[in-house]
């Protein structure tokens, strides 16, 4: 599959989100759920950047860091549904950005217990921040469902460009890594 391919891909999943990202369009839950990690630059780059990370990784790694950023998200929403609010939740957030870009940047492999726990922890402020923006008259279980897929969705997309590019694009992953985190220093700073 070619580049051009999964960018046009992606391009039509994201289109059905950003058109029902507005109020009034009666749904239960499940779009908003779907628009929220996509509408915000601060989720959308922390959660392409832990599937760009995570196939940079080798052995369990590449599945353990993503499937541990959406389990510990989810029960940061369920928390965040309950009203739990986290000190500095933005700034966990901006710095997920941050920390997330320069592994990205730098491709650190770090043991996967320490992998684990800092995706955990950046997991959990996006979760709580989730949960926390649940629209009125949502059905919580649609709206998690719907930030948990849209959540799987970008780490996949991440974790597709990295191993669909040749090796000689490692660059380019990198690049965009020192971006993303260069974007967490600039939230950080607002």
């Amino acid at each position: 599959m070619t580049l051009k391919r999964i960018l046009g891909a992606m391009a039509l999943l994201l289109t059905p989100a950003i058109a029902f990202a507005h109020p009034g369009h009666g749904d239960n839950g499940l779009m908003a759920g779907i628009s929220h990690p996509i509408g915000g630059l601060d989720h959308l780059l922390a959660m392409v950047a832990v599937g760009l990370w995570a196939a940079q990784q080798k052995g369990p790694a590449r599945w353990a860091l993503p499937c541990t950023f959406v389990g510990t998200m989810l029960i940061g929403g369920l928390l965040g549904f309950e009203g739990l609010n986290l000190p500095a939740l933005e700034s966990g957030i901006a710095a997920s950005v941050l920390a997330l870009g320069l592994a990205v940047a730098l491709a650190v492999r770090p043991p996967l217990s320490l992998a684990m726990v800092a995706t955990a922890l950046f997991a959990l402020f996006h979760g709580v921040a989730h949960g926390l923006e649940l629209p009125d008259m949502s059905s919580p279980w649609a709206y998690a469902a719907g930030f948990v897929v849209a959540t799987a969705a970008l780490h996949a997309a991440g974790y597709a460009v990295v191993r669909i590019l040749p090796q000689a694009a490692a660059p380019l992953v990198r690049l965009a890594g020192a971006a993303s985190a260069a974007t967490g220093v600039w939230l950080l700073a607002g």
